[in-house]
């Protein structure tokens, strides 16, 4: 792997280590109830409930309908609390990056021990009512999930490869996982399939994304691909991870899993992606404010992960 071209003459401290004098002051304390609800990523948080519950809902057995709103729920809060580490982390990350920038820590709006504190409330309760409301398998899923997000990809590969979106991945795809072992107690190879599934989808979604903001991440010493490799290069893994997406995102369908239900719409969309990734990787265009190719899609990318979990909750419903 190539070293990290970045300057390292100011190493970055630890968002405590850094902030906390000026972040926990009684006169930034100013926070309402937005500033802790930005702390938990709402928008991300979105998907990967959804993704969650559709694990849950193509997962054979019953559980019982009240069980299933507090076990999607337990996932939602999992995922925030994992979200609010990440910002109490990199506080002084996001207080150099335009688009985080405004966000509660680096804004002053909450007190650097305001988050961690609510943070880690937030991880407890919903490890241990998870157990509780379903089984503990589904709870130790979930309490990985939320230790791989807040240690190893934010604090051990973020700031240190720029395959951090590759491996972190995971933590994202943990879910439909999670959900699955809600309702059976156990994890199978379908559940393994749709881990895969988000696994694979999360680098050319990301790096999308990372493509017309990588000044941002530059100016913050991250080694995001984009930075590191530059946008030629990453290019052309969007096209590689998108391909691989494709033969993943088949492979239920494929290995007789799941029907046509799944099988047709996620065939259309996978191609769909994979020439939207083509068009990305012969693209020359190198000015954020015109790279049109990857914000189309990023942006489809979210409708393709959508249309995914969709096919398989009705595939699941309908067999």
């Amino acid at each position: 792997m190539a070293s990290n071209p970045i300057s390292t003459e100011q190493e970055r401290a630890p968002s405590g280590a850094l902030s906390t004098a000026t972040l926990t002051s009684p006169a930034l304390s100013a926070a309402d109830w937005s500033d802790y609800w930005a702390l938990l990523k709402p928008r991300v948080m979105t998907l990967v409930v959804f993704t969650g519950a559709c694990g849950l809902f193509a997962a054979p057995g019953h559980l019982n309908p009240f069980l299933s709103f507090v076990a999607i729920l337990c996932i939602a809060v999992g995922a925030g609390a994992a979200a609010a580490y990440n910002q109490w982390w990199e506080a002084d990350i996001d207080a150099v990056m335009k688009r985080t920038a405004s966000r509660p820590l680096p804004a002053g709006r909450l007190g650097h021990d305001e988050a961690l504190g609510f943070a880690t409330i937030l991880a407890v309760g919903s490890v241990v009512t998870l157990g509780f409301a379903t089984n503990w398998v589904a709870a130790a899923w979930l309490a990985f999930s939320i230790f791989f997000y807040a240690v190893v990809y934010t604090i051990w590969l973020k700031p240190r490869t720029p395959q951090n979106i590759v491996i972190g991945g995971a933590a994202g795809a943990f879910p439909p996982i999670i959900g699955w072992a809600a309702v059976t107690g156990d994890v199978t190879a379908l559940p393994l399939l749709l881990f895969a599934i988000v696994f694979a989808w999360t680098p050319p979604h990301f790096w999308a994304l990372a493509l017309f903001v990588r000044m941002d991440y530059a100016r913050a010493g991250i080694p995001m691909l984009p930075v590191t490799h530059g946008v030629r290069e990453t290019r052309r893994q969007i096209l590689a991870y998108s391909l691989v997406l494709f033969a993943v995102s088949v492979a239920p369908w494929a290995l007789g899993l799941l029907g046509p239900v799944y099988g047709v719409p996620v065939t259309l969309l996978g191609i769909a992606f994979v020439a939207l990734s083509a068009r990305v990787a012969a693209s020359r265009t190198e000015a954020a404010g015109e790279m049109t190719a990857e914000k189309t899609l990023f942006k489809f990318s979210l409708l393709y992960l959508a249309g995914v979990f969709a096919a398989l909750v009705a595939d699941r419903w309908m067999a």
